[in-house]
């Protein structure tokens, strides 16, 4: 052990304690020191990434990132117990913001979490946490947690469940160049895990890394039947030689929101007479790197062209016409919403849900105006 005067003399004068490596670690005497901290880092970001976030452990929205955290004995954090789903703010939208809810709503039921409100709220807070960011292109993320409470594995310790959410400034564009990818060799999550959207994402993220280092965008995962059936984070859909719009069935995969908004719309290539037709089956791996075109499908892509696969050539190995159609269909889509005349118009007001606490209600502007849309929700007036 070190001496016991100078390790005294140490915490006292600069709150930092040695070892025998002479390695030091800092104290922080008080929560002001730590938030001059915080403060410090975020004070040197040119323009900050995440300008809001919503906490119901916190009751509200918070603006300053010093303090978007998520306690550490949260049961999202050290057992995984925890789901999500992302949407897009595009042009001051919600891109299929109902679409996401009732995914991540159906995730925690699969993964035993009864959010903390009902759905209704839940939408609520996304809305007003958008309208609070102020941003009109990015992304929106949020969680449904089994709740802080222990470090145990159960979590019928914890007094509640959490809802978390947070709003990133991404400025992505229409994807219009192709990318290499490649057949993952990490085993992909059994059915039960890969069709609830949950944060255990270690599979996702070494099959990522693993095409890094083959110089690839990302993988594609075929299931233990010789079956085509997702990448990391995207669907991925082919277009055959007899110019049919194929995807994987979603029993054993995740039911992408934007892969099913694109098989709605995919149809009018149909009646265009430009695609023969449209539908989910059981691809094998022969016949997907037979097709004339593949691509990705997700929320922030939302349309990938993919022209490589294990150092091979799609089609003509060139971005396809049909995929970027495709592209273009769910790109019009965003950019003009349809309006439902019953949903417009519509003015939400937290301080008269009576699922609120008062601390809960304070951190929203009750006079906020909302209109309803189909399938993109306003956040702004």
């Amino acid at each position: 052990m070190g001496n016991l005067s100078e390790s005294t003399a140490c915490s006292q004068n600069s709150a930092e304690v040695g070892n025998e490596n002479d390695f030091r670690v800092h104290v922080f005497s008080s929560s002001s020191e730590l938030l001059e901290k915080l403060h410090e880092k975020w004070s040197s970001v040119e323009k900050q990434p995440y300008p809001a976030m919503y906490s119901s452990i916190y009751g509200g929205i918070i603006l300053d990132p010093a303090l978007m955290v998520i306690p550490i004995d949260d049961h999202m954090v050290h057992r995984g117990h925890g789901v999500f789903d992302t949407a897009i703010l595009f042009d001051g939208y919600i891109y299929e913001l109902d679409a996401h809810l009732d995914r991540i709503l159906r995730s925690a039921s699969s993964a035993k979490i009864s959010p903390p409100f009902p759905r209704s709220a839940l939408r609520s807070i996304l809305i007003q946490l958008s309208a609070a960011s102020k941003c009109k292109k990015g992304t929106l993320r949020y969680w449904l947690s089994a709740g802080p409470g222990d470090f145990l594995l159960s979590s019928s310790g914890c007094p509640t469940s959490a809802f978390y959410a947070v709003v990133i400034d991404d400025d992505f564009s229409q994807r219009k160049e192709g990318v290499k990818v490649i057949t993952s060799s990490v085993p992909m999550k059994q059915p039960q895990f890969a069709t609830m959207k949950n944060v255990n994402y270690l599979p996702n993220v070494l099959s990522v890394i693993e095409a890094e280092e083959k110089e690839a965008f990302a993988s594609i995962w075929v299931d233990e039947e010789g079956y085509i059936a997702e990448g990391p984070n995207v669907n991925v859909a082919f277009i055959t030689q007899d110019k049919e719009l194929v995807m994987p069935l979603f029993d054993k995969i995740l039911r992408g929101c934007t892969a099913k908004r694109l098989l709605e719309l995919a149809p009018k290539l149909v009646d265009q007479g430009l695609l023969k037709g449209v539908r989910t089956t059981n691809i094998t791996v022969e016949e997907a790197k037979a097709a004339a075109e593949m691509m990705y499908v997700g929320s922030t892509l939302p349309v990938l062209p993919i022209i490589m696969w294990d150092d091979k050539p799609i089609g003509h190995g060139k971005v396809g016409e049909l995929t970027m159609l495709l592209s273009d269909l769910l790109w019009d889509d965003m950019l003009e919403p349809i309006f439902d005349p019953q949903a417009s118009n519509r003015r939400l007001s937290l301080s008269r849900s009576s699922s609120f606490s008062a601390a809960q209600r304070s951190g929203f502007d009750s006079n906020l105006h909302l209109k309803s849309i189909c399938p993109l929700v306003s956040v702004f007036v």
